[in-house]
């Protein structure tokens, strides 16, 4: 979670079972006794669009409007009792999503069948980027300094929380690649103070790191980026697209991912963000097109800006509230859903996720 956002702010059935067994929170910042319902309630006002097709989908280039399905709109899925909300990952085969309530130091769950909404972990360690691995884990970075594995039987496995004998800074997002190597960046965001974690003094620089899946060791693939937030691989696994959300201006980095998948090479930035705007999450579409969860301080462009593998800007979804992260999923991995702060949404576009992220 960048600090720019804060400052400039205004698998499967066991692991179901287990997440429901744990509901409840403890822990430092109690978080309320209410968890999101159906897309009506707290939060900013929302009006679902009246006409279709949505007028909050824009086509930035005539390249986008080949992704903009015509009787789809933006929708609001669940809202209320959030703080900020980030890591949706999705669960094809339990038909549901989970994401991070990081203030309130726990993971939801939205249920698509069924629209119903709960908590399946808390405390959470200040859980916050989410994905799944070859065998669908849930790999969880934690802002509580670690990253884990939620085991089939829901069990939780430390895969690392330190390097080089050093606690981690604060593990924010994180991907796995088809070789189950695990990749995650480590800025300072959630040892900041005590509202997205509990505020601590950095021992490692702001490191991208890479799991190996045999060995489990860590290796710096990046130690560059000033403040590494979210991350994607392209659909091909030859770039890694990062997020550095202290570069000035905001920047998306993009690296060539060389000698068996184990390094980068050939640092460069992708993307070039104009004063007052930031991107936060980002995931890649089966086209290699970046869509990032963007906003910040600028009127107007809270939502969902994509861009192309020439990072040009070519089509952008409007949010009421500055969105953290998103992730494809659904049946045919062509729902959008996009976290925010007070919210989670959802919209059908005429792609599919890449695999991996």
């Amino acid at each position: 979670m960048a600090v720019s956002r804060r400052t400039l702010l205004r698998g499967g059935a066991a692991m179901a079972a287990v997440g429901m067994a744990t509901a409840g929170c403890s822990g430092g910042d109690t978080a309320p006794s209410g968890i999101p319902g159906p897309g009506q309630g707290s939060g900013r006002d929302f009006q679902p669009s009246a006409r279709y097709p949505d007028s909050g989908v824009r086509a930035l280039d005539p390249s986008f409007e080949k992704y903009i399905v015509f009787f789809a709109a933006v929708e609001r899925i669940a809202t209320g009792g959030t703080r900020y909300t980030e890591g949706p990952v999705w669960f094809g085969d339990g038909r549901y999503l989970l994401w991070s309530d990081i203030p309130n130091n726990r993971m939801l769950k939205w249920e698509e069948e069924t629209g119903a909404t709960s908590v399946f972990r808390a405390p959470s360690n200040y859980a916050n980027g989410n994905t799944r691995d070859r065998q669908g884990r849930l790999i969880t970075a934690e802002h509580g300094r670690r990253v884990t594995r939620t085991e089939p039987d829901g069990t939780i496995t430390v895969l690392i929380d330190r390097f080089e004998g050093k606690p981690l800074n604060s593990p924010n997002d994180v991907v796995v690649a088809s070789d189950n190597s695990i990749w995650f960046t480590d800025p300072p965001f959630g040892i900041a103070g005590n509202y997205s974690g509990e505020k601590a003094t950095a021992e490692l620089p702001n490191n991208v790191y890479r799991l190996d899946p045999a060995t489990g060791a860590a290796t710096v693939v990046a130690g560059d980026v000033t403040a590494p937030n979210g991350l994607a691989f392209s659909p091909d696994e030859k770039i890694l697209y990062i997020v550095d959300s202290y570069s000035k201006p905001v920047s998306i980095r993009a690296y060539d991912v060389v000698e068996n998948r184990t390094k980068l090479a050939n640092g460069r930035v992708f993307f070039n963000c104009e004063t007052g705007e930031s991107p936060d999450g980002i995931r890649c579409d089966v086209d290699g097109n970046v869509w990032c969860a963007y906003g910040a301080a600028k009127e107007g462009i809270d939502g969902v800006l994509v861009l192309s593998p020439a990072a040009k800007r070519i089509g952008h979804i409007a949010l009421p509230e500055r969105p953290a992260n998103l992730c494809f999923g659904g049946r045919k991995r062509n729902r959008l859903f996009m976290t925010t702060g007070r919210g989670l949404y959802s919209l059908y576009v005429n792609t599919q996720g890449a695999l991996g992220g």
